[in-house]
């Protein structure tokens, strides 16, 4: 678990940052929709092999062949990173400037830095609505409404469902809102979300609750993380980008 961590935070840190700097909130909402997509799968991967009378580690062991696909697939793509940033350097003077001021800076120099603390709460509070749907919704669908277990799993792929599809839109609500509108919007959706999960009007109602809680969820990640730069500054974007 600790090298498939670092190896995922790794990625995530940079590929966030390298999309942040180059390229546009659009293509952050759509980034972030195929990590939903992928999400949602894990779910669907296990609640098939659960069906099917298997141990949860036949659902595991189908996910690890998928991630070592995806570690060759990056191995095999990373000259094409350098391409990119040599394409956008030459459509865009800025790219030049932003790729050249990068710094990267200490754990106490990075709390010190003006709206740092705020953003990485900020930061923290949503991974935590993220966290507690994923790992324990269904969970809670068991307990409450005495749904089975295969049947709970594929409700947390609709949370998951949730956030793809409301990603895919959100590139599009990009073109009219800023990420702060984003953001604010996402936040009433969840609470709404919430509500209608903790609400005891059945299974129907909590089902709703679970799909609309992960379109509230959808834009507040790559809304934030596309916004990093703005609030602190190229050259400290991928710093901040890591500890967020």
């Amino acid at each position: 678990a600790i090298p498939l961590g670092l190896g995922a935070g790794s990625v995530d840190a940079a590929l966030n940052n390298f999309v942040a700097l180059h390229y546009k909130a659009k293509h952050m909402s759509w980034l972030h929709c195929f990590w939903g997509i992928g999400a949602m799968t894990g779910p669907i991967i296990m609640s098939y092999f659960l069906e099917r009378g298997y141990l949860f580690h036949v659902g595991y062991g189908t996910v690890s062949i998928i991630q070592f696909i995806l570690a060759g697939i990056l191995v095999i793509t990373l000259p094409l990173w350098k391409k990119v940033i040599m394409l956008n350097n030459r459509s865009d003077a800025k790219s030049n400037e932003v790729g050249s001021e990068n710094k990267i800076l200490s754990k106490k120099e990075l709390w010190n830095l003006p709206g740092a603390k705020q953003a990485f709460i900020a930061f923290f509070c949503y991974c935590s609505i993220e966290a507690t749907m994923g790992l324990w919704g269904s969970s809670y669908a068991v307990m409450t409404h005495g749904i089975t277990a295969e049947t709970a799993a594929k409700w947390a792929s609709l949370f998951y469902f949730g956030i793809t599809f409301g990603r895919f839109l959100s590139g599009f609500v990009t073109y009219l809102w800023s990420n702060r509108q984003m953001i604010f919007l996402g936040e009433v959706l969840i609470g709404v979300g919430i509500l209608l999960i903790l609400l005891p009007f059945g299974q129907i109602t909590s089902l709703l609750g679970f799909i609309l809680t992960g379109i509230g969820c959808a834009p507040i990640f790559p809304s934030l993380l596309h916004e990093t730069p703005v609030n602190f500054g190229a050259k400290y974007s991928q710093s901040i980008m890591g500890m967020q």
